[in-house]
């Protein structure tokens, strides 16, 4: 028992500098875990907050986006950070100075992006007689009145689908009953629902190719601008073709083409253009014979 305990009182004890180094830097691991604790937690917060302005950036200005946020909106309604001209300030320009051609050539510019042809026309319009020479001008009137010419063209289109299909067929009885057999006679019953109904489409198809008669002979003549400033661009006398074919001016169709095969004969669309001008030779012959016969 006494070797035992003399073992035991003999065993060496730790350093004390020893101990106490080890004490520091557990201490100091303690604090430092507690100083991260703290970061993170602080850090979450400043997360939360990048965050928040990201996002308010994105809805507000459009921030990493595409498109345009609210900050544009407001810009455009008020002009803020020095946005572009709202619509009603270039009208009143325009009024206030009828001779300024920028005026109109910027309210034409507004106006086509916001969608409104016609009235972007009239201002290109304005700014084409003020600036006659431009062809810039010139060339953007003819754009507009190409593409306000094909949508009055769809439109006439589908009144006059719906005129027809709507006329005798849609609230009359079978042709086959005396009833409908009353119907389709002209001097007997008429259905006056779909009457209207045809009226009413007609008049849109009726309207619909007047404005499009205007518009497309318009185009015809800012054309011819163009050419006569440029006759050596191929592209212009195939439009100036196109255009003329749709309004009916065979005769200067058949010209544009020939003189855009003559500037461009190598052309993709030259092989498209030398078949046009075969139907279009076929259809004189056809109708020539006709009126002799």
């Amino acid at each position: 028992m006494a070797r035992g305990t003399q073992h035991i009182r003999k065993r060496p004890r730790a350093d004390a500098s020893r101990v106490a180094k080890r004490g520091r830097r557990k201490a100091n691991t303690q604090e430092s875990e507690l100083f991260f604790e703290r970061l993170r937690g602080s850090a979450k917060w400043v997360f939360v907050f990048l965050a928040l302005v990201f996002g308010l950036g994105f809805v507000l200005f459009g921030v990493g986006s595409g498109s345009s946020g609210i900050g544009d909106v407001l810009r455009n309604q008020f002009n803020f950070g020095g946005g572009s001209t709202s619509v009603g300030d270039l009208q009143k320009k325009t009024r206030e100075h009828p001779s300024d051609a920028a005026a109109w050539r910027d309210l034409g510019s507004r106006l086509a992006t916001d969608g409104k042809t016609d009235e972007s026309i009239a201002a290109w319009e304005r700014y084409t007689a003020l600036r006659p020479k431009d062809d810039t001008g010139l060339r953007q009137l003819a754009g507009l009145l190409t593409t306000r010419a094909r949508d009055l063209q769809t439109q006439a289109q589908l009144a006059s689908y719906q005129a027809q299909s709507v006329a005798g067929t849609t609230f009359q009885p079978a042709a086959t009953t005396p009833l409908g057999r009353a119907f389709a006679d002209p001097s007997g019953l008429q259905d006056p629902v779909s009457q209207a109904v045809v009226n009413l489409a007609n008049q849109k198809a009726t309207e619909a190719y007047s404005k499009l008669s205007t518009v497309q002979k318009k185009a015809v003549a800012t054309y011819r601008k163009l050419i006569a400033s440029d006759p050596a661009d191929p592209t212009l006398q195939i439009q100036l073709a196109d255009a003329s074919l749709n309004s009916g001016d065979t005769a200067t169709a058949v010209a544009a083409y020939k003189k855009f095969l003559k500037l461009a004969p190598d052309d993709p669309l030259a092989p498209a253009v030398r078949k046009q001008l075969k139907q279009l030779a076929a259809s004189a012959s056809a109708s020539q014979a006709t009126s002799t016969g």
